[in-house]
């Protein structure tokens, strides 16, 4: 992501409805495969560490390690989360930690802006355990491409296909796979597509109050229909759960 993105990531992220919606799908599916006891965790492209402090509190037992492939996300990583968390500088298409390290990873809107993502997948094998878990997140449609995209430097958006076939490539297993952010959906495409102007950078930013209530209230009807085993066939971006076969020690 372009420099600017990151500062207005610190600001926004631990308020914007979005992430707090986003982080509690991960913690969902997390807490679904992994439980609540100690765990091994790597947020793979951590940005500036929201996802790691609203998990870290949320379940104490996970140890969370991050990596970014920029340095200014690195730092105010490191700032927001502390020395407890192993923060380091690298790509996700080259993590620098062993074979078999963690329980789960997680890469939330980052394998997007990656030339090869086979190569970061292959890579989230390698660093699971047997039986651990990742959690993946991307943007939806390539027809849905707009100045957010070029603002975040995204690479490619998915579809659910797409993000299905590099799952199994690497060897993962029990796929599921949903949309999400279905309800708003034509509202952004009407605000990316329609009413967009030319100050337009991204829309990761604060909005007013109502608004920012208005959007966790939908949220939370999608996120009921999932917890009740449904999925959305629409929606702005995909969210795959997976597994590295062989059972968790």
């Amino acid at each position: 992501m372009n420099a600017d993105e990151y500062l207005k990531l610190a600001e926004v992220e631990d308020r914007m409805w979005y992430f707090q919606s986003l982080h509690a799908h991960v913690r969902r599916e997390l807490r679904a495969a992994i439980g609540t006891k100690p765990a091994e965790m790597l947020d793979a492209g951590c940005g500036t560490g929201g996802m790691i402090l609203r998990l870290r509190a949320a379940q104490p037992a996970w140890r969370w390690s991050g990596i970014d492939f920029m340095p200014l996300a690195c730092e105010l990583a490191r700032k927001r989360c502390g020395a407890e968390t192993d923060i380091r500088e690298a790509s996700v298409t080259a993590l620098p930690v062993g074979d078999e390290s963690f329980d789960a990873v997680v890469s939330a809107d980052v394998i997007c802006q990656v030339t090869d993502a086979n190569v970061a997948v292959n890579e989230f094998f390698r660093v699971l355990r047997p039986g651990g878990v990742v959690v993946i997140n991307v943007p939806a449609y390539m027809w849905m491409w707009s100045y957010h995209d070029d603002s975040c430097q995204t690479k490619h958006r998915y579809t659910r296909p797409e993000i299905a076939g590099l799952l199994a490539g690497a060897g993962f297993v029990g796929a599921r796979l949903t949309h999400w952010n279905a309800l708003p959906f034509p509202l952004v495409w009407a605000k990316r597509k329609l009413f967009r102007s030319a100050a337009d950078t991204s829309d990761v930013k604060e909005y007013p109050s109502a608004i920012e209530a208005a959007f966790r209230g939908v949220m939370a009807i999608e996120h009921a229909w999932l917890r009740a085993g449904g999925a959305w066939a629409w929606g702005t971006s995909v969210f795959a759960v997976a597994r590295k076969p062989g059972a968790r020690p």
